[in-house]
């Protein structure tokens, strides 16, 4: 059976400001490279971890049926918050341990609700450091950002 990987990754100009996201999706089989297939987009007044959280809500997203995914992104904030802060948010009524409301609330419950059909791994892996899928997910992210950012910025 294939293995369906997505790398995911988000880029602000300024925090906030214009901002892109990006995936780089691949099915493999062993070392073989069956399939790719690259998604991008931005906002034009965003933040870093509101691009982070679009591009792995993308990834999920645009699977077409229930997937066995491993997603691969270099934002603890997303990692440690999907796999991890999100259980006592929403027995919380979507509030912080300090009562407070979650940040990006409508991302996360998105989020929630995109992963509930798939089977996914969350992984994490050191942005800018010569990963080279993490740096293809980066560059999608800076393209999707283009459209978004002002000419000599």
């Amino acid at each position: 059976m294939a293995a369906l990987v997505a790398y995911t990754d988000g880029a602000c100009s300024g925090n906030p400001g214009p901002g892109g996201w990006g995936v780089l999706l691949r099915a493999s089989e062993g070392e073989t490279i069956l399939k790719e297939r690259e998604l991008k987009g931005g906002e034009a007044d965003t933040t870093n971890n509101r691009m982070e959280l679009l591009a792995a809500i993308h990834a999920l997203e645009t699977l077409e049926r229930p997937s066995t995914i491993t997603i691969i992104t270099d934002s603890a904030y997303v990692k440690n918050g999907v796999t991890g802060w999100i259980h006592g948010w929403k027995r919380n009524g979507w509030k912080t341990a300090a009562k407070k409301p979650v940040a990006n609330v409508e991302l996360w419950q998105r989020l929630d609700a995109a992963q509930a059909r798939h089977q996914v791994t969350w992984e994490w892996v050191k942005g800018h450091a010569g990963h080279p899928e993490n740096e293809r997910a980066d560059a999608l992210a800076r393209a999707g950002m283009k459209p978004f950012k002002k000419s000599g910025t």
